[in-house]
């Protein structure tokens, strides 16, 4: 009598398993898996070295920026942050903010190293339809439809900037800045 009971209980808790491990295995499969995005190496990407102060770097840094057109967030004789905008389609608008860190590599702080990232945000417009109806009790069972749409511009992504050509054409230009200071500190 008691070996029926047992197959009984041993098949149900096999089954209970089963369904268990499927279920886990559906939820599994229900995340999407990214590969790993960063990879630590040493690379000149991001960052320079140069032969002045930090304070000079960051300056240097803060005029290529606004000769290009951006608006500058934050200027201080560390961080420069600037930012400006784009609109390649009409109803996609892309905006960039380039974020440059002056630090001493140096005891006598005459020699610098600048990084420098860029984070391009995306945004989409969507557009909504909102309507709304009113009933007049006087008049009976009435109702009339208002309908209206409103456009928003959405972030649809963002992604830092990992082009060696960008940052470098960036790095010229504020060495560019850096030489033209230099000349004016020489004098006749």
């Amino acid at each position: 009598m008691k070996l029926p009971w047992i197959r009984r209980r041993t098949t149900l808790w096999l089954v209970g398993l089963v369904s268990l491990s499927s279920l886990l295995t559906g939820c599994e499969t229900s995340f999407k898996k990214f590969p790993l995005q960063e990879k630590f190496v040493s690379t000149s990407t991001y960052s320079r070295l140069f032969d002045n102060t930090p304070a000079q770097t960051c300056e240097a840094a803060r005029r290529a920026l606004l000769s290009q057109g951006y608006v500058i967030n934050t200027a201080r004789s560390d961080l420069v942050t600037g930012q400006k905008s784009f609109q390649p389609e009409a109803e996609s608008h892309l905006q960039l903010e380039i974020r440059v860190v002056c630090v001493p590599d140096s005891k006598d702080e005459k020699i610098s190293i600048g990084f420098v990232t860029a984070l391009q945000d995306r945004y989409a417009l969507k557009k909504s339809n909102n309507s709304a109806s009113v009933g007049v009790s006087a008049l009976g069972s009435v109702s009339l439809p208002f309908n209206s749409s409103s456009d928003s511009m959405v972030k649809v992504g963002s992604e830092t900037i990992v082009s060696d050509a960008f940052y470098d054409s960036f790095f010229d230009l504020v060495k560019q800045y850096l030489a033209a200071d230099a000349g004016q500190n020489d004098g006749p």
